[in-house]
């Protein structure tokens, strides 16, 4: 099967002028190798066969540099831009040198995905494109992304964002897996010129009235993420958001493109894919993060406050390269005091305050249910004795299935006894923190594994064990 990598490569690079000289951006040095190099050594260790670059500034040193590919295995083609379509308008315009499936990447982005893991993801999914999402640590002024629990991309959230409303903490990474053929169909439904623009908010774009092939797209610059997906989704084509926390940044910026130097310096980019075993904080919610409420429980966003210190400790986990992933029981759900859509809310306000401190988690797990039935208003169906209430292991399975979690090399945090106890019963080492319940529930007789006064001091042995 042929596997085809589209870089889009023709970055000036003009806020980097200065550590660029006459560079084209994506030939930015990271380790002593040009960025482009890395994307195609990342392409050649899959088994990608093809890589395809969209190339315009400088265009002559970057073909002279990887040539036709052979030095690294694969095949390197090239489509110079006479001038600059925009990512999304670049691809239009060349699609009769795609394959039926390809990925893109954006050229100023350095990257460690598992890229077959991506791909079959895409293919498991049926949707005509699957979007990798990720968190990042400044959601407040970054273009968001909803999706359903199962992937399916449902809105797209330009900032600003209006001030009272909470949203996941999902941000479009700029790598995509995207058909050949939904393209084709998408421009030739859009081919009436006053429909797609309206679509897409553009002006003056222009489609020839014959099939798709090079050069069917003319016109101002168009954007994946602003113009080209929303309109898909607006005409009900099924998109697929991959969240993933592997490593995915762009060098636009001085400073950002310093902070991946020294990233990949510390080693924590070689260690980020999820073809990698990852390390892992799992952590409990009400008492560990959050301060607890009622006994009934938390079940408004309005009742969500987090604990002193732990934004600054979820941030530490995040610069460590430790995965933060949140499990919890929420019997609100099984009781009827609160929907799983109020329960998204409630945990896109704790993305938020998060993120207002450049914090982020990679992942939330919950489990709904509840074990004892008899209850006024409660959701008869959800009134079970599932696998995933802890201290059942359910949630750590599903995580470390998703992430490729290293079992031995994680821990679990936690104010309860509970949480104790499904560390022990998922082979994980423990910490209790005397924040919220502090180990008073006595349900359980698993005994800690170590103790803090608060996940601020857990969060920093951790760090600073190192293993």
């Amino acid at each position: 099967m042929t596997r085809q990598l589209v870089i889009l490569a023709g970055g000036k690079g003009t806020r980097l002028k200065d550590r660029l000289g006459d560079l084209p951006k994506p030939m930015i040095p990271i380790a002593g190798r040009p960025l482009l190099e890395h994307q195609v050594e990342l392409a050649r260790q899959h088994g990608f066969t093809e890589v395809l670059m969209f190339v315009h500034h400088r265009a002559d040193l970057i073909q002279t540099h990887f040539g036709d590919g052979r030095r690294w295995g694969l095949r390197v083609d090239y489509v110079v831009e006479k001038e600059p379509l925009g990512t999304a308008g670049a691809v239009l315009a060349g699609l009769d040198r795609l394959a039926e499936q390809f990925v893109v990447m954006y050229g100023d982005t350095m990257v460690n995905v598992d890229l077959p893991r991506l791909c079959h993801a895409h293919e498991q999914s049926r949707a005509d494109a699957t979007l990798l999402l990720h968190p990042n640590n400044h959601p407040l002024d970054s273009d968001l992304v909803e999706m359903e629990a199962h992937g399916r991309v449902t809105a797209f959230h330009n900032r600003p964002h209006p001030a009272g409303r909470f949203f996941q903490n999902l941000v479009n990474a700029g790598l995509y897996v995207l058909n050949k053929r939904t393209l084709q169909a998408f421009v030739s439904s859009r081919r009436e010129e006053a429909l797609f623009n309206a679509e897409c908010g553009m002006r003056n774009a222009e489609f020839k009235s014959e099939p798709p092939h090079v050069g069917c797209y003319s016109g101002p610059p168009l954007d994946f993420g602003k113009d080209l997906f929303p309109a898909m989704l607006a005409r009900g084509v099924p998109l697929h958001g991959y969240n993933s926390p592997e490593f995915i940044k762009d060098i636009g910026t001085p400073a950002r493109y310093d902070w991946v130097c020294a990233q990949y310096a510390a080693g924590i980019i070689q260690r980020s894919s999820l073809a990698t075993p990852q390390r892992a904080v799992f952590l409990d919610r009400d008492g560990t993060l959050v301060k607890e409420v009622s006994r009934q429980g938390l079940s408004s966003p309005d009742q969500l406050e987090l604990l002193p210190g732990v934004a600054e400790a979820i941030h530490g986990l995040n610069q460590a390269g430790l995965r933060a992933v949140v499990v919890t029981n929420q019997p609100v759900i099984a009781k009827g005091f609160c929907t799983e859509a109020g329960l998204q809310v409630i945990h896109n306000k704790l993305e938020t305050l998060l993120g207002r401190e450049h914090a982020f988690l990679d992942r939330i797990y919950f489990c709904p249910h509840h074990p004892e039935k008899g209850f006024p208003g409660e959701r008869v169906e959800l009134k079970i004795d599932c696998a995933c209430r802890k201290p059942k292991t359910g949630l750590i399975e599903q995580a470390v299935r998703d992430l490729n979690i290293d079992r031995a090399q994680s821990w679990l945090i936690g104010d309860t006894t509970t949480d104790l106890q499904t560390a022990k019963n998922a082979g994980l080492r423990s910490i209790l923190v005397r924040t919220g319940y502090g180990g008073s529930d006595g349900k359980e007789s698993a005994r800690a594994d170590f103790v803090f006064d608060d996940l601020g001091a857990a969060v920093r042995f951790v760090v600073e064990r190192g293993h």
